[in-house]
């Protein structure tokens, strides 16, 4: 199940479940039927106000940056969503250029859809606020989008959310910058790996390395496609090295990661509603058991 949806349902289920088990414990006033329905309201909504209220703060409580000035480390930005690739990403089921897409395909059975096809794309994109440019990582992130369309096909619903160039995007992540000159590089793997490419590919390496002609690579032979081997690395590695700073916003350990096309106030009031909501199924909960001493 998607990120997004997961948060949602999660709020629903909860309230919902939590509302049974009050309702148990009002028809069935039993101590031990009042103890289990109290606990389990309360352990369960006081998790899901902690989670809310998490959320509303870090939305609320981030400053937002400028790409120019971004500091390193957790950041808040808002700009227009560009395409970083060469080739535009299209969405699978509209086939419209996109910056990311998601999409989800269910068959009818009865009166209940079933799952049978789901996708996410993971290309980074970029994002530009006026200031400057940076890259976005969208793995792991909780997405939302009000681009949403939804197609029937018979039995067969496809429902597809994107984000669209151009369009304002909101940002809630790490931000990381990788410099060329502090790229762990690895010169003695990078030889054997690409000598076990070469060796691969044995008719190019004849070609390549085979002087004398007879069908084999004798151990001078193989010196030489050593040297070559260090020589192209070494190339390699060097033009990493000279390769400018590149930033990056992608999931942070441990913390909220979120991209949006919505205003983050309004991502904001709904984590705050749903908090106050299991706030109150919270003091509800302690009020049965307060009664039952």
């Amino acid at each position: 199940m998607f990120a997004e949806w997961r948060h949602a349902y999660a709020n629903i289920a909860l309230t919902g479940g939590n509302l049974f088990f009050l309702l148990i414990a009002v028809k069935l006033p039993t101590p031990a039927g009042l103890s289990l329905a109290a606990g389990t309201v309360g352990a369960t909504s006081l998790y899901a106000w902690y989670a809310n209220l998490r959320r509303y703060r870090a939305v609320s409580d981030t400053p937002t940056s400028r790409v120019s000035s971004a500091p390193q480390g957790y950041i808040e930005l808002v700009g227009k969503g560009v395409c970083s690739a060469r080739e535009r990403l299209m969405s699978p089921l509209s086939a419209l250029p996109c910056l990311w897409y998601r999409y989800l395909v269910e068959e009818k059975s009865g009166n209940k859809w079933h799952r049978i096809d789901s996708g996410v794309s993971s290309e980074v994109f970029g994002l530009n606020d006026g200031t400057g440019s940076i890259l976005i990582d969208p793995n792991n992130a909780e997405i939302f989008s009000s681009n949403k369309q939804v197609r029937m096909n018979g039995n067969f619903r496809h429902t597809e959310w994107a984000l669209i160039e151009g369009e304002t995007l909101y940002v809630l992540g790490e931000h990381v910058t990788h410099n060329g000159s502090t790229v762990y590089l690895n010169a003695r793997q990078d030889i054997s790996n690409l000598l076990a490419e070469w060796k691969r590919d044995k008719k190019n390496l004849l070609k390549r390395f085979d002087l004398d002609s007879d069908g084999h690579i004798s151990h001078d032979e193989w010196e030489l496609a050593r040297r070559a081997a260090v020589s192209q690395v070494e190339q390699a590695h060097q033009e990493t090295r000279l390769q400018a700073d590149s930033s990056m916003i992608k999931k942070p350990h441990g913390r909220l990661f979120l991209i949006s096309n919505r205003a983050p106030e309004g991502m904001a009031s709904r984590y705050l509603r749903w908090a106050w909501v299991h706030l109150g199924l919270l003091l509800a909960a302690c009020l049965t058991i307060a009664m039952m001493l």
